[in-house]
């Protein structure tokens, strides 16, 4: 699969570093349970070729600074070292199922495309490695190396070390055992951040002057279209009031005391909630009102706190009242197996929500200064960072029994679930 990427103006470019994507999701059992031992000889190649990979990066950085060009046989080098980690990488996290080759040959199925030297200016290129920090930050967050804390509302999820593709490996490793089979969402989540950090490798190596881009759609290409019944849309609106956002934590400090006290209300509801919901297989259309508002109001604002949105919030949680808005569906059957273990459940999703919050605060944090500066949120930071609110918001609708549709993990385009017009009231 080709990627054709949007540039931030909305118009269509082609990226110099694509993923290609070929996998089925089809996976061995045996291979799959063997997967650390038997990618342990690429592991010592590919030590071995990042030796040769750090001269020739220097080198290429070198003449590069010099000519504005970087050199044809240092390039097609770096090029199939970059190609190599990414099939090894893609493999041993579960992206692929069959063995690599040893020399980044292409038509493995997760790969990826670097077009040849092109021209680079000069100052980029003297100060790549200042450049690529916030990229190398984002990276961490993908893959682990950092750790953050969220806060205390009890909403916030704690980081872990693991990041987002490795923590979507972990998971998919239990499920390829069970089913022979990768699924759908954890498989675009590795190959969502081996597709970033190939492009994160080939713009510190000086193979192109383009930035690394983690927008899933970048990356991706096309992303599935969901109508699931809890999903969040963001607005299309990037610009920001300079002012607010250098003041956005003071400003939300209303609103996160007043989500504090709500959720006081909103665990005693979500108990009731499951007890009503099992015995009757349908959440009473009361508290699943009241626990609506409060989910909504609940992605109001993360994602006014998270710069994915710039407008105040209000305070009722109602309906179509903000720019980026939880569409939460009307009551429906649940089974009541899926509610009386929901718990239990829920701790995959809750471990992978762990590791999309940490993505989502460390988007906002760097769109904080790009805010400032541009007086716009960046599309590369603002669309990570709403799959990551979408996420969060899906498993906290699911762990409150407002509906038992699972959390999607991947990245997806979000359909409007039919959310009740907005009502007078508290609560919307």
């Amino acid at each position: 699969m080709g990627v054709n990427t949007s540039a931030d103006n909305g118009q269509p470019g082609r990226r110099p570093v694509r993923l290609v994507l070929s996998d089925d999701l089809g996976r061995k059992r045996m291979t799959v349970g063997f997967r650390a031992l038997l990618v342990l000889p690429h592991f010592v190649w590919l030590g071995i070729w990042s030796i040769g990979a750090f001269f020739a990066a220097v080198a290429n950085w070198l003449v590069t600074l010099a000519t504005g060009r970087s050199p044809a046989a240092l390039h097609n080098f770096l090029s199939l070292y970059v190609k190599y980690a990414t099939q090894v990488y893609g493999y041993f996290l579960l992206g692929a199922d069959p063995y690599p080759p040893f020399d980044g040959r292409p038509g493995y199925p997760v790969d990826v495309e670097i077009d040849p030297p092109a021209a680079q200016g000069r100052p980029t290129v003297a100060l790549r490695i200042v450049l690529a920090l916030p990229a190398i930050l984002l990276a961490a967050a993908v893959f682990g190396l950092m750790s953050t804390n969220s806060g205390s509302s009890g909403q916030f999820f704690d980081f872990s070390p693991l990041g987002l593709a490795h923590a979507a490996a972990f998971l998919g490793w239990f499920a390829c055992v069970a089913r022979a089979r990768m699924p759908r969402g954890l498989r675009d989540c590795v190959v969502w951040g081996v597709g970033f950090g190939a492009d994160l490798w080939a713009y510190v190596l000086v193979l192109t002057s383009s930035y690394p881009d983690l927008d899933p759609a970048v990356v991706l290409g096309e992303l599935p279209r969901r109508s699931d019944p809890i999903g969040f849309e963001a607005g299309e609106d990037r610009r920001r009031s300079r002012l607010t956002v250098f003041f956005r934590l003071p400003l939300a400090i209303p609103h996160l005391v007043w989500l504090l006290l709500w959720s006081i209300l909103a665990i005693v509801a979500a108990i009731a909630n499951w007890i009503s919901t099992l015995v009757t297989g349908r959440s009473p259309a009361a508290l699943h009102r009241f626990l609506s508002a409060y989910l909504r109001y609940q992605a109001h604002v993360y994602a006014f706190v998270g710069l994915i949105a710039d407008r105040f919030p209000g305070f009722a949680g109602a309906a179509r009242s903000y720019d980026a808005e939880a569409t939460i569906a009307p009551p429906e059957r649940q089974n009541r197996w899926s509610v009386g273990f929901r718990l239990l459940l829920a701790l995959p999703a809750w471990f992978l929500a762990a590791v999309f919050g940490s993505l989502l605060w460390t988007c906002s944090f760097l769109g904080w200064f790009a805010s400032l500066i541009t007086g716009a949120m960046p599309r590369r930071l603002l669309n990570p960072a709403a799959q990551a609110l979408r996420y969060m918001i899906q498993l906290n609708g699911y762990l409150l029994v407002l509906s038992d549709a699972y959390p999607y993990s991947g990245p997806c385009r979000q359909e409007a679930a039919e959310t009740p017009p907005a009502a007078p009231g508290a609560f919307g």
